[in-house]
């Protein structure tokens, strides 16, 4: 689909979505992971789409899958360059290059439960979250292009989860 698609597309629902506010709330589509042995498990979209995970062989696992962790950061990529996509095909830039990098540093003592030197539990998040986005449109001066990425950093879904915190609700079945 090329910018004028796109661009059509989003104007199309923001029209519904200003006759018709409510609508705007849904259930995002869930994410079922299965423990399939070892430090395995599968991951699975409704519509039938899995993914495998594993953990790296110092940690117990085979390493031959992405760790939970990579998806994440995957997520985080993928979600800022389709939300700089959208938003450059609102404002009529053809992009000729965009690529998105997510990376972030962790101290594995945090995952094992494990205290600093101090005696302080070590959290088991990463320490810090990095993207790098390179872009770039024919005849689009680089400071509107800063701009537009840093726009979307306050609209993208999965970075905004990460920078505002949002709490976890947890509910066990256990039997």
């Amino acid at each position: 689909m090329g910018t004028q698609e796109i661009s059509a597309a989003m104007q199309r629902v923001e029209s519904v979505l200003r006759r018709r506010p409510g609508i705007a709330i849904h259930d995002d589509a869930q994410a079922s992971a299965r423990f399939v042995g070892g430090m395995r498990c599968v991951t699975s979209h409704e519509n039938g789409t899995q993914v495998s995970t594993d953990m790296p062989v110092e940690l117990g696992g085979t390493g031959d899958q992405v760790s939970p962790g990579w998806l994440f950061r995957a997520g985080l990529a993928a979600c800022m360059a389709t939300t700089i996509v959208m938003a450059a095909a609102a404002e009529g830039i053809d992009l000729t290059r965009l690529e998105v990098d997510a990376c972030s540093r962790s101290d594995t003592r945090g995952i094992l439960a494990m205290s600093d030197e101090a005696g302080h539990p070590v959290g088991a998040g990463p320490l810090d979250l990095r993207m790098h986005v390179r872009i770039s449109a024919a005849g689009v001066p680089a400071e509107r292009l800063r701009a537009l990425v840093e726009q979307c950093r306050r609209r993208s879904p999965v970075p905004c989860i990460v920078e505002q915190a949002m709490p976890i609700e947890i509910r066990t079945e256990a039997g």
